[in-house]
């Protein structure tokens, strides 16, 4: 069995993979301070039932990465390891000023997005998490780049923290767009805000798209990240959600380096 991580700044996602098949996944918060031996513990803990035959990883916390490293070379020392990192095959060619500025997820989601939905043309991949990333992919599964905003969260929080008389509430739609009230206002200022940005966002990279790609077949939005489901029942323009995106890229890249 595989065991994928993917370690973002929020939360650490988890998967076992038989085969091609997914067994189990879990999603625990991500804490930098982590020394290996804690790392090693929670693991393991979530693991009892299963064997794990080799890990896959990527990560966007350097010290976690480090962490992590440390924990395999002491307990799983003869497990096969593939870390998404310069070096590891992913078959994602980067047409960016400066691929080392690319995060490790935004690279395997890429590799999944194009090998799941990239045969009818290009793909756009929407990652809600700690930021929302637009990960933009062509008819060929290059990474052509894509647009990097404030995480839905983090943007609560700000205006929770800035504003006297605001603050934190549960991130839910609201009955009408119109709120009745603050809680209402700022629930459809999130929620229905968050969804126009992305849909923007997307109408105006698939324009491109099609200049680039005159030729190609219609554009495959796909959500992905644990903030996804709040907003794929409201935006207009994404197409598939698929919350495990990340940890099947991890798998795919195993698999072409194992």
């Amino acid at each position: 069995m595989l065991l994928t991580i993917d370690v973002g700044n929020t939360n650490t996602v988890l998967g076992i993979f038989e085969d091609d098949a997914m067994l189990k996944s879990w999603r625990v918060k991500t804490d930098p301070r982590d020394t290996a031996d804690e790392l090693w513990v929670r693991f393991t803990s979530l693991l009892a039932n299963f064997q794990v035959d080799a890990i896959a990883i990527c990560s966007t916390v350097p010290a976690s990465l480090r962490e992590l490293r440390t924990m395999i070379s002491e307990y799983f020392p003869t497990l096969p390891t593939t870390i998404i990192e310069p070096g590891v095959k992913t078959g994602v060619p980067l047409l960016v000023d400066n691929p080392k500025e690319i995060g490790a997820d935004r690279i395997v989601n890429t590799l999944a997005a194009h090998t799941l939905y990239g045969e009818s043309g290009p793909c756009i991949v929407v990652d809600f998490g700690t930021s929302t990333n637009l990960d933009v992919v062509s008819p060929k599964g290059e990474f052509l780049g894509g647009a990097l905003a404030a995480g839905i969260e983090i943007s609560v929080e700000a205006l929770a923290a800035r504003a006297a008389q605001l603050r934190r509430v549960e991130l839910v739609k609201p009955k009408n767009v119109i709120g009745k009230n603050t809680v209402e206002a700022l629930q459809s200022g999130t929620i229905y805000g968050f969804a126009g940005q992305v849909d923007g966002l997307v109408n105006r990279i698939s324009d491109e798209l099609a200049k680039l790609y005159p030729d190609s077949g219609q554009v495959s939005v796909i959500a992905t990240g644990g903030l996804a489901p709040l907003v794929i029942g409201v935006s207009e323009t994404i197409d598939f959600h698929e919350p495990d995106l990340t940890l099947i890229g991890l798998r795919l890249v195993h698999e072409r380096n194992s």
